[in-house]
């Protein structure tokens, strides 16, 4: 895996969602309340418009173009169902949040 470098640990929060970059893709850090912290490729799977601006509650991630519902844990789309945000291996090293974006 090749792992790089997307922002400092101490940026990063339970229950927000903070939009970053990893390399040239534009990516969303959510962490839902009680869960772990993700990495999902910040476009919306509808029309690829960017979740970064998305609006976060802490468990829900709504798109605020169209719409579409995600839950914050897994990714996946609530409303309409059968589809799903593209997720990155996420990890935290010496204070420092990494994503794999290259490997996928």
């Amino acid at each position: 895996m090749a792992y790089i470098d997307v922002c400092k640990q101490s940026l990063i929060y339970e229950g927000e969602l903070v939009p970053c970059v990893a390399g040239d893709k534009e990516i969303i850090i959510m962490w839902p309340d009680g869960g772990e912290p993700k990495a999902y490729k910040a476009a919306c799977p509808h029309e690829g418009v960017s979740l970064g601006r998305g609006d976060f509650n802490g468990r829900i991630l709504y798109c605020t173009a169209h719409g579409w519902v995600f839950d914050g844990r897994t990714g996946k789309s609530l409303q309409p169902e059968g589809w799903a945000l593209q997720e990155y291996p996420l990890r935290i090293q010496d204070g420092m949040v990494q994503v794999d974006v290259i490997s996928k």
